[in-house]
């Protein structure tokens, strides 16, 4: 009799090549993406080395970082954004990598862009240069994050050393409360298990409140993964993953597609599979939040009040927690309700769905931004800004004073002047509030598009739920 497997064992076996006999595996890569900002010096050590790429049919680049989200007619102005594009562009064209560049009618976030194409399938190892390619596993994908000469490593070898990650279980027990969505669940396992509850881990969730995720969801809660330190994130597919696959430009089709199915079917843990690592978590527990400090785990209810550092047994996370006050400029007892706000962002690569902008839409119809706060709104994609227009969201949100742009990274990682001033508040539908992550001095809080639709027309943070 075999031994049991958890799903990630069956993903990493598959893709064994050879075992290198020091604990560490040299696997297959099924997919790359390839973005500007962490590419152009993996394709400059490839040059070099005199190598080609050795699939580039494996690989599609997408420009999303440096990409203006707003006057794409006209010039950009940071060299440094230019000349990461026009490397892509250039890298691409020379090694015949279909590349989205900044006027393709398919360009947007890469871990947008890829899972809305088939690109991201059940089963595969996929790589990407930026740290939240966890968001494919949404999907049951292997999906994780590489750095520069690991890009390069792929592009010439379509190969990966990898030591096989440590699995850890979370079962999310019951369902969701109707009010509380995907990033609210995110941000509640990562206060749970806190930021270093994943390290060395590839996670799986599982449970009743897993199984009634849609795609979309799932796909923001994988995201969200590495803010706990793990190295992927993975959910086995089911029924609802296979019929939102169905018919995406990169996905199998015909006896292909058939073949597919039946072997993704498989793709799940045994029962009694071994996890190195389990918890459980109750979705009932689990309500409209946001973060209070400067890391994802920083996390209270919006009806909740700023937390005492004195509460904190441990000196180091006492210290911390006082720093992230500091920066946050916030006074422990602070009902989070009563913080004022310069700025809304509903974007990234874990909020800016279609699913996502009809959440902020439903909030904001028939309302308005409140006087003097700026929000703004990125659809993740091209294609996510056409549905949106076609069902009218932009309508709505442009009526309730929302800036729509084009698709890119934007104000998540403050490019092209899309970013905080010192000491503004923000609250953003993104996934990482440091020191600095949205703006020199900028303060940010993450939460869900609703909540952060609730807050652009209360003028401060507020509750959804008052909105419904």
């Amino acid at each position: 009799m075999s031994q049991p497997r958890t799903l990630l064992d069956r993903i990493w076996d598959a893709h064994v090549v050879e075992t290198l006999g020091d604990g560490t595996d040299l696997i297959y890569i099924d997919r790359h993406l390839v973005q500007e900002v962490s590419s152009p010096q993996a394709f400059a050590a490839l040059a070099l080395a005199g190598r080609r790429v050795r699939r580039p049919d494996a690989t599609l680049a997408i420009a999303d970082h440096a990409v203006p989200t707003r006057h794409r007619d006209r010039p950009i102005d940071d060299p440094m954004l230019i000349a990461q594009l026009a490397a892509l562009s250039e890298n691409c064209h020379a090694h015949g990598i279909k590349l989205l560049d900044l006027h393709h009618q398919l360009q947007g976030i890469v871990h947008v862009v890829g899972p809305e194409l088939g690109v991201t399938l059940p089963g595969i190892t996929l790589v990407c240069g930026d740290s939240h390619t966890s968001t494919h596993g949404g999907l049951g994908a292997l999906a994780f994050g590489i750095g520069t000469s690991e890009v390069e490593h792929v592009l010439a070898t379509q190969t990966l050393p990898q030591r096989r990650p440590r699995a850890m279980r979370v079962r999310i027990t019951g369902l969701l409360p109707s009010t509380t969505t995907a990033k609210d669940l995110a941000l509640h396992i990562g206060f749970t298990l806190g930021p270093a509850g994943g390290t060395g881990h590839v996670i799986e969730y599982q449970g009743d409140a897993i199984s009634a995720l849609a795609v979309e969801e799932r796909l923001t809660l994988c995201n969200m993964a590495i803010e706990l330190g793990a190295r992927a994130a993975l959910i086995a597919p089911d029924e609802t993953t296979i019929a939102w696959l169905h018919g995406r430009p990169y996905a199998p089709k015909g006896t292909d597609w058939d073949s597919a199915v039946e072997s993704w079917r498989q793709l799940r843990s045994d029962d009694d599979a071994v996890f190195h690592t389990e918890h459980e978590i109750s979705a009932a527990k689990v309500e409209p939040s946001i973060t209070w400090g400067t890391s994802p785990a920083d996390l209270v209810a919006v009806t909740g009040r700023v937390p005492d550092p004195a509460t904190a047994a441990d000196p180091a996370r006492r210290a911390a927690m006082q720093r992230a006050l500091d920066y946050m400029g916030l006074t422990q007892g602070t009902a989070l309700r009563d913080l004022a706000i310069d700025t809304v962002f509903i974007g990234s690569c874990t909020n800016s769905r279609l699913s996502d902008l009809r959440a902020a839409a439903a909030v904001a119809r028939g309302r308005h931004v409140a006087p003097g706060l700026r929000a703004i709104v990125v659809p993740g994609s091209g294609t996510v800004k056409r549905q949106a227009e076609a069902e009218g969201l932009d309508s709505i949100l442009r009526a309730a004073g929302f800036e729509w742009r084009d698709p890119g990274c934007s104000m998540c990682v403050a490019m092209n002047g899309d970013m905080l001033r010192p000491g503004e508040r923000a609250v953003s539908t993104s996934n990482r509030n440091f020191e600095g992550r949205q703006g020199p001095g900028g303060r940010t809080h993450l939460a869900s598009p609703a909540t952060a639709a609730a807050s652009a027309i209360a003028g401060r943070i507020a509750d959804p739920r008052d909105f419904a």
